[in-house]
């Protein structure tokens, strides 16, 4: 039987259920780092699973920056309204809706980005690796490489979270998943500058 404060604190910390944190403490022999880390992993798995099932809840969150000339909506779904006035899933919500204020993303995710831009964009790549006399059998891989990278600038679920940059939004989001047991979707942002 697991320390009944660890299995608290395990718990608190990640919003899992109680068989789910008794189960990851047992697989990681007590150490609560690892357990965090067995949860998130399932969590992962979770969120693949949750992917089909329907979301008819959910919120539009806004964030207006101190100086007034800023402001994000972010729209949010999920499968019920216990999980939309749920405190978990309301800072989800409010952390994407900074993130967007401070990131400044064009698009939702890779998908999203017209073919036309990505195919501008890699000639662009392409042409000025040609004139920085790059082998040509290196040239396309060297390219693929760059999109890769302007995705993670311009599509907010590959940008890296502004609170802890080794994540990414789309991790941010499998561990909302996994911590509300329902499926979740960042369906739309709009961003207002002046």
């Amino acid at each position: 039987m697991a320390n009944v404060e660890l299995l608290k604190r395990l718990r608190e910390d990640t919003g899992a259920g109680m068989s789910d944190c008794q189960k990851a403490l047992e697989e990681a022999k007590g150490d609560f780092d690892k357990a965090v880390e067995y949860l998130r992993k399932q969590g992962q798995k979770i969120a693949l699973n949750k992917s089909v099932r329907t979301m008819r809840e959910g919120i539009i969150d806004a964030y207006v920056h101190a100086n007034k000339k800023l402001a994000v909506l972010v729209e949010v779904s999920c499968e019920t309204d216990f999980v939309a006035r749920n405190e978990i899933f309301k800072n989800f919500v409010h952390d994407v809706a900074m993130q967007v204020a401070a990131a400044n993303p064009r698009w939702l995710s890779p998908e999203d980005v017209p073919a036309e831009e990505v195919a501008k964009e890699k000639e662009i790549y392409i042409e000025e690796l040609k004139r920085e006399n790059k082998p040509a059998e290196m040239i396309d891989k060297i390219a693929t490489g760059k999109i890769n990278k302007f995705y993670t600038e311009t599509c907010l679920l590959k940008q890296a979270f502004i609170k802890d940059d080794k994540k990414t939004i789309e991790d941010l989001l499998k561990e909302a998943i996994a911590k509300t047991g329902e499926n979740l979707k960042i369906q739309r942002f709009c961003r207002f500058n002046i």
